[in-house]
């Protein structure tokens, strides 16, 4: 079987864990019981590594969506006959609503059938492979369903059917006709833990309506935008909340790994950790598509996870696991082909040891922006952000790895100093809210000098803008930055020239951005970045340039997939989605790309219609 296109999945999550499954109704990816943990299923990732399909026998049509304001996957199946409507779904705790939303997931993957009009016959086809496909285990008929053992593995499919073994493979065909239904529920335990239940019909259907209800309780207290690309907006809002791991208030940057930067090629990382970069800017996106009144929760996560490292003088870790583990190292996994031969195939991430300085201007950015959601902090939490700010103080003058994780030398990236002056100046902002009112003239004075480093050694006469790093000519998209933070104005002339640039010299034919085109020593090369996009439509919205603005916002969302979901890149030469899928960076540019444009019509608006408008206006909307 050939590697489907990346934009042909849909996620499913409970906020746990994740699954994907394909336009043709195939569970081709599931992680349980977090998103972390090895795959039940990775035909993602070779044909061999295990899948849960269900579809019609013979030709079929489909059409899919989310069922309304939730996570749960509507697939229509359409043959000559008939018409069968699929859902899935990760089931959430029961009674879960608002808030609680995926804090006791059973972990439980759940599919039901409804034959809606004439019959249809459905093959179902179950290949349970965990350890990313090293284990075919032992699939035992039981009273409801069939059971898979298997190394520290127990697997329960509750189903309607009788299934023939061949191995470790079971397949079945059922028929259904107009007003029938057959549901299933796949649970996952360990060898040591009490034997699994098979739930019967009407629990399963219980528990989906359950599961819908708890999604739409969510999105009815989270979910107030109204502004353009509304419904683009509170999607990515969804996948965003679907991308956290409620326990802890982790957010992973994707539930996959090893979808690659280059088809075929070795860039290939697992995204399923909490960034300290990623996870902040989550959070700032979900102020405008989700309003995070769990806030408090994901920097209590951090400040534990972190600990005493920043009190002992060590850098903050940039990455953790979604449980506060701080050993991820990578290992590679030879028996998987990898999507479309992309190989290796990683597990864990190479990256958590490395020094990437900006962390702390997007940690306490998300700290300034969410103010009003964090109320009073705990002592802990203070003097964890409050020492944030002291390292970036004191360490923004050394060399790193940069936002983009280049895996060579360390150098003074632009992007890295100017995340340690948005610290210090969110720092400032909130002193009173850390205690640390005494160490504002400090913090003041770090970030003038910072200021001055940028303005002085970051602009290139001979590239006529901001460049990746001090003394260098080469373009980086992460310099249209320098107006979402604010620290130059959209409209300056240097912020202007580099927008410019961008748009001119670091584009493809469709007008997507790449993040650099200098050199990182990796081999080969690498698809246009969606965030970076959405940054330049940002970017150009401060500026006041809200025609480009929204054309290059539009170009960015031509990308999306049919269920609204985007990858992290897009192939300049197919135009596919590439990367890891679907990615958390990709929809916080979309929804902050959105509400820029959306403040910048609205400061027109009032332009408009008051033509002598003070300068108070400078700075709106240029927090991120």
């Amino acid at each position: 079987m050939d590697s489907l296109p990346i934009g042909d999945y849909a996620l499913l999550s409970d906020c746990h864990s994740a699954a994907l499954v394909s336009r043709g109704g195939s569970v081709d990816w599931l992680c349980c019981p977090r998103f972390d943990a090895p795959a039940v299923f990775a035909r993602l990732l070779d044909p061999a590594a295990g899948h849960f399909a269900i579809a019609p026998a013979g030709d079929f049509g489909t059409s899919r969506a989310y069922a309304d304001q939730t996570m749960a996957l509507e697939t229509t199946f359409t043959t000559a006959t008939g018409t069968v409507v699929l859902t899935d779904a990760m089931a959430v705790g029961r009674n879960e609503r608002g808030h609680a939303l995926g804090t006791g997931s059973p972990g439980v993957l759940l599919r039901r059938l409804v034959c809606t009009s004439g019959e249809m016959e459905i093959e179902l086809s179950y290949a349970p492979r965990p350890e990313y496909g090293l284990i075919h285990p032992i699939l035992e008929a039981v009273p409801g369903g069939l059971s898979a053992r298997g190394g520290s593995v127990r697997l329960l499919l509750s189903a309607p059917a009788e299934f023939r073994v061949d191995g470790g493979t079971a397949t079945a065909r059922l028929q259904v006709t107009a007003g029938q239904s057959a549901g299933f529920a796949l649970a996952h335990g360990q060898a040591w833990e009490p034997p699994l239940h098979a739930w019967d019909s009407e629990t399963i259907a219980a528990r989906l309506a359950d599961t819908l209800a708890g999604w739409r309780s969510w999105s009815a207290i989270h979910q107030a935008y109204e502004g353009p690309w509304r419904e683009l907006v509170h999607q990515s809002g969804r996948v965003l909340q679907a991308l956290t791991f409620a326990p802890t208030g982790a957010i992973v940057a994707a539930p996959t790994t090893s979808l690659p930067e280059t088809v075929g090629g070795e860039r290939n990382w697992d995204y399923r950790y909490t960034w300290v970069r990623d996870a902040s800017l989550t959070m700032e996106a979900l102020w405008v598509a989700a309003c995070p009144d769990e806030a408090n929760k994901f920097f209590g996560f951090l400040a534990e996870a972190a600990a005493s490292q920043l009190q002992r003088g060590k850098d903050l870790q940039i990455m953790f696991g979604v449980g506060g583990e701080r050993d991820l190292s990578e290992r590679e996994l030879p028996h998987l082909a990898g999507w479309r031969a992309s190989r290796p195939v990683r597990v864990g991430n190479g990256a958590w040891t490395q020094r990437q300085l900006d962390v702390y201007g997007e940690l306490l950015g998300a700290a300034q922006r969410l103010v009003q959601q964090l109320g009073d902090l705990d002592p802990v939490t203070q003097r964890f952000l409050a020492a944030a700010a002291d390292t970036a103080a004191s360490r923004w003058t050394e060399k790193d790895q940069g936002i983009w994780e280049i895996r060579g030398e360390p150098r003074d990236f632009l992007y890295s100093k100017l995340m340690c002056w948005a610290a210090l100046d969110r720092a400032i902002d909130l002193a009173p809210q850390l205690g640390a009112e005494r160490q504002v003239t400090g913090w003041a004075a770090a970030r003038d000098e910072i200021r001055a480093a940028i303005l002085e050694h970051g602009w290139s006469d001979k590239a006529g803008a901001f460049t990746q790093a001090f003394g260098a000519d080469d373009l980086d998209a992460s310099n249209l930055m320098l107006a979402i933070t604010g620290f130059l104005p959209g409209d300056d002339p240097r912020m202007k020239a580099t927008i410019d640039a961008t748009a001119a010299r670091l584009t493809d034919e469709r007008g997507l951005v790449y993040r650099y085109l200098a050199h990182d020593g990796l081999a080969g090369d690498e698809g246009t970045f969606l965030l970076c996009t959405f940054w330049l439509a940002h970017a150009q919205a401060l500026a006041g340039e809200l025609d480009e603005a929204t054309a290059t916002f539009n170009r960015a969302v031509a990308a999306i997939n049919d269920v609204g979901l985007l990858a992290e890149e897009v192939d300049a030469a197919s135009g596919e989605m590439i990367g890891n899928f679907p990615q958390a960076f990709s929809h916080i540019g979309l929804v902050n790309a959105a509400w820029a444009i959306s403040q910048a019509q609205e400061r027109a608006a009032r332009r408009d219609a008051v033509p002598l408008a003070g300068p108070s206006e400078a700075r709106e909307g240029q927090g991120y």
